[in-house]
């Protein structure tokens, strides 16, 4: 192959320098990209914006009769406010009836719930934790990891296959000092 001349060196560089894929810039980011408008909550922000929720509607319900003044008769009298119809007031009395009723039974079961302390419901993230056998986790006698498997000669947990060699190479009186240190260990008299 013949040497190249200078002119055909330059154009194979410029040809180089085009295809090199090092010099694009690359970001890091897709430029069409956007964030989600959802905004996901944590259990114990959507407790306390419920029971934020619960309060306001308790404080609104409370003050709602209250902050609305009767017109007085002789206002209607003069003109500085329209009369309603008859219908009108058996309606809104009605409806003022059972803004009242919901409102003496909110306000019983905070009465409630405060009096007797803190309730264990499936909102409150402060009860306590499970004690049913199917919610504790087990973990491996040896290692100390999760344990799926259960031995069913020595009975001890073990976390993977590696530790089950080790569990089965075990002797007789080390399986079940694992055992006592578990607190599963069966005394026979």
């Amino acid at each position: 192959m013949a040497p190249m001349t200078p002119s055909e060196s330059d154009a194979h560089q410029q040809l180089l320098d085009s295809l090199d894929l090092t010099l694009m810039p690359r970001p890091f980011r897709n430029p069409h990209w956007k964030p989600s408008q959802r905004r996901n909550k944590n259990i114990k922000q959507i407790v306390a914006e419920a029971s934020r929720k619960e309060a306001s509607v308790l404080v609104t319900q409370t003050n709602s009769g209250s902050s609305t003044p009767h017109l007085p008769h002789s206002a209607v009298g003069t003109g500085a406010a329209t009369p309603l119809p008859a219908t009108t007031l058996v309606h809104s009395n009605i409806a003022q009836a059972a803004q009242n009723l919901s409102t003496i039974v909110l306000e019983r079961n905070l009465q409630a719930s405060l009096a007797s302390g803190p309730m264990a419901t499936y909102t409150n993230i402060e009860s306590a934790p499970s004690l049913h056998p199917a919610h504790q986790k087990h973990y491996c006698d040896i290692t100390g990891l999760p344990a799926p498997y259960t031995d069913p000669k020595s009975r001890l947990r073990y976390h993977n296959k590696e530790v089950f060699e080790v569990v089965r190479n075990l002797q007789q009186g080390q399986a079940e000092k694992y055992l006592e240190a578990r607190g599963a260990h069966v005394v026979l008299k």
